[in-house]
């Protein structure tokens, strides 16, 4: 647990579910690919020898910061500020025996107000996840056409309304252009008939948004594939996800790897002339009833671990 730059006390989601998923080996080669305020790695250094390293990646300047905090006190960290799907410019291939991946947007990033994630809280419309680079939400959507505005909401929020709120978004941008997030939020309320009691109604467009201004799921598919690359033989991935669209992806992803096209299972072949299978899936979890009392915010957490089983 550590606290966040807001001071609201940001809680790692599934800490030992996730750590111990990776059976970390003590002189072994470990990445945290999404690096936050460092619950995760933290755990993994326990675990580790001196002659162990953990890699850390993050696209936030201010988790690079925390980052490079614990690497000044501990050599065995190198810290990458950068997106993991760099990985492979800093690893080589088949030399890393885990790799953990906790997606989403943290607490810390959801808490501060000038980050524009949040609706709870009115500040710039920013949202990028690296706020050092790249097009913000509002410069985005300024200038999205209706068409993909509601292609975005509809597919990466699942939200219903889609096709109103685009049309609702791009008619008050002709006269006024969205700079703040409760400006956005109340627009989006406006076309809304009915929603989840207790969730607010711009919920899956801000998300929406947020998938979008970030790149994440086209990101997430190839984060994955570079982390199969790195992985050692019975090396280990770990990836916890936030909703359904990472979950699938993710689940899809070891699917790939760890079944056979069913095409072979018509050919006449034995199972020893069938090609050999990389990932093994180990299983999925959920955050325990305590956790999610202790912490809400795992509430929707999937942890889904698989096992490289062979190099190329």
């Amino acid at each position: 647990m550590s606290v966040n730059q807001v001071g609201v006390e940001h809680i790692t989601v599934m800490l030992n579910e996730a750590v111990d998923a990776l059976d970390v080996q003590p002189n072994g080669v470990y990445v945290d690919g999404t690096f936050g305020r460092g619950g995760h790695s933290r755990l993994i250094l326990s675990r580790l020898s001196e002659q162990g390293q953990l890699w850390v990646f993050d696209k936030d300047p201010r988790a690079i910061a925390v980052a490079q905090e614990l690497a000044a006190n501990d050599a065995r960290v190198h810290v990458v500020h950068d997106s993991f799907i760099a990985v492979e410019q800093h690893l080589i291939a088949n030399s890393v025996n885990g790799v953990l991946l906790d997606l989403g947007v943290s607490s810390p990033q959801i808490d501060d107000a000038e980050r524009g994630f949040s609706f709870r809280f009115d500040g710039p419309l920013d949202m990028r996840m690296d706020d050092s680079r790249g097009v913000s939400a509002a410069q985005w959507i300024a200038n999205v056409d209706e068409v993909e505005l509601a292609r975005v909401i509809k597919e990466y929020g699942e939200e219903r309304y889609a096709k109103p709120i685009a049309r609702a978004i791009v008619a008050r941008r002709v006269n006024q252009p969205f700079e703040r997030t409760l400006d956005l939020a109340k627009v989006v309320a406006s076309q809304i008939r009915g929603f989840e009691k207790g969730q607010n109604p711009a919920t899956r467009t801000f998300q929406a948004i947020r998938i979008a201004v970030n790149a994440e799921l086209s990101e997430l598919d190839a984060v994955l594939e570079s982390a199969l690359a790195v992985l050692a033989a019975q090396g280990r991935l770990s990836v916890i996800s936030f909703h359904s669209l990472e979950d699938r992806r993710v689940k899809q992803f070891i699917a790939k790897y760890a079944k056979h096209d069913q095409s072979l299972s018509r050919l006449p072949l034995r199972e020893d002339q069938l090609p050999p299978l990389l990932l093994r899936g180990l299983g999925k979890a959920k955050a325990s009833a305590a956790e999610v009392d202790a912490n809400p915010r795992s509430r929707s957490a999937v942890l889904r671990v698989a096992l490289k089983n062979t190099q190329l």
